[in-house]
């Protein structure tokens, strides 16, 4: 017997049962009430990671790199994963932390541009609009105890002028002229920092670019998770351009003076 009073059949009476009671109303499905499929469960800690994202503001733009390791854990998995996602014409977003949470994100602004389009307004999101999405998406998701594991960058140009946030999985934003997560907030931003703050407006594309190479360089040296295959993203008023992946040169011997790496 069906011990489920809202099974047993009883004929509804709206005469009787004015509220409309019976069958008493479900909430879940049968498949997410029963035991033998376990808890809700929520993601612990990420499983495919990216590392380090950096970015800076120079005279024509922003300009944004990023590494193309895809790290299971401590082996290098996937060597292509493109971590700079342009989103509409002004804007590129910068992932590092959990690749599949970087793909929903991709999933969910891809869509919100395409509702954008189809409402055909006149307004088009721009790169503050984006970012504030962003932190509401990464802010709510933490209030329900289940983040998105990531850390993003969002640069790009909006009505003629630079802008450059920073967003986290806790909802935590704030924005700076230079940003670098992961390794790259310890070993790249001191750099980013002497090289570029003050020079924004001044900087050359060149510069820049020397900037950005320098920067992947010693983190490609220091960080465990990182490869020397690149990515770099620059957003100017021409809109946004993202490199073909390349490498930077790089100098070892003087590792063999290191006790316990050479002879």
């Amino acid at each position: 017997m069906d011990a489920f009073p809202s099974r047993w059949g009883k004929p509804r009476n709206e005469n009787i049962d004015e509220y409309n009671t019976v069958p008493l109303h479900k909430t879940l499905p049968d498949n997410l009430t029963q035991a033998a499929y376990g808890p809700v469960t929520r993601t612990q800690q990420p499983l495919v990671t990216g590392t380090s994202v950096i970015a800076l503001k120079y005279r024509d733009g922003i300009m944004m790199a990023a590494d193309m390791l895809g790290s299971y854990g401590s082996l290098a998995r996937f060597r292509d994963i493109e971590r700079l996602m342009p989103v509409g014409e002004s804007t590129v977003v910068g992932a590092s932390g959990d690749i599949s949470d970087q793909q929903y994100i991709h999933h969910l602004l891809e869509s919100l541009m395409v509702k954008e389009h189809c409402h055909d307004d006149g307004h088009v999101l721009g790169t503050p609009h984006i970012y504030e999405y962003l932190w509401r998406v990464l802010y709510n998701r933490r209030s329900k105890f289940n983040p998105l594991w990531n850390a993003l960058i969002v640069g790009g140009l909006h009505k003629g002028e630079k802008f450059l946030g920073y967003v986290d999985l806790r909802g935590t934003t704030y924005q700076a002229s230079t940003i670098a997560t992961g390794f790259g907030a310890h070993l790249a931003q001191p750099i980013l920092r002497k090289r570029v703050e003050g020079r924004e407006n001044d900087l050359t594309e060149e510069e820049a670019i020397k900037i950005i190479d320098d920067c992947m360089r010693v983190l490609f040296y220091r960080d465990a998770r990182s490869m020397n295959k690149f990515q770099r993203a620059k957003i100017t008023e021409a809109g946004v351009e993202v490199s073909e992946p390349y490498s930077v040169s790089t100098e070892w011997s003087f590792a063999e003076k290191i006790r316990g790496y050479g002879a």
